[in-house]
């Protein structure tokens, strides 16, 4: 098999599911067609996937994203929400997406665009479900990149919403 791009216990992102770890690589035959295979963990979800290692595989997972990269999806979280003025069904199909994309500044869009404070009125259901999964993703990444456990990471991303 060509060179892998991924080592094992390397933090890597699959967009649908957000951070997991490299466990190893196996190889299987199926139907007839031998095939090298990436296992991925995704501790919070209890979850292990096993994917053919090819082209298509690399494109859907993702190495962390470079420092920067968080540092200007944590800078966004400071700047002022930007809800448009449209329907929330169709809003929550937009942020959807962006959770789905796995992009860090996507994900701090949706965080910025549903943090609620103190003073504000609640989320709704679906908003709070929303809210939560991209503020997760977005702090299991961070928690990856600044190598500091996922508590510590809540902490910091929950401050620099708190400041804006």
């Amino acid at each position: 098999m060509d060179e892998r791009i991924f080592e094992e216990g390397e933090y890597v992102v699959y967009p649908a599911h957000g951070v997991g770890i490299v466990k190893g690589f196996e190889h299987q035959n199926i139907s007839g067609i031998d095939l090298e295979m990436v296992i991925i963990i995704f501790d919070k979800d209890k979850m292990v996937i096993k994917l053919p290692l090819n082209v298509s595989t690399s494109s859907k997972i993702r190495k962390l994203c470079s420092e920067k990269e968080m540092q200007e999806a944590v800078d966004y979280l400071k700047s002022p929400t930007r809800v448009k003025k449209m329907m929330w069904n169709h809003r929550a199909q937009e942020y959807e997406a962006k959770i789905n994309s796995g992009i860090p500044l996507s994900l701090a869009q949706v965080v910025r665009d549903l943090h609620r404070t103190a003073t504000q009125p609640e989320h709704s259901y679906s908003e709070r479900q929303i809210y939560q999964e991209a503020l997760d993703r977005l702090m299991k990444e961070y928690a990856a990149i600044v190598k500091i456990d996922e508590k510590e990471a809540m902490a910091y991303l929950e401050k620099v919403l708190s400041a804006a």
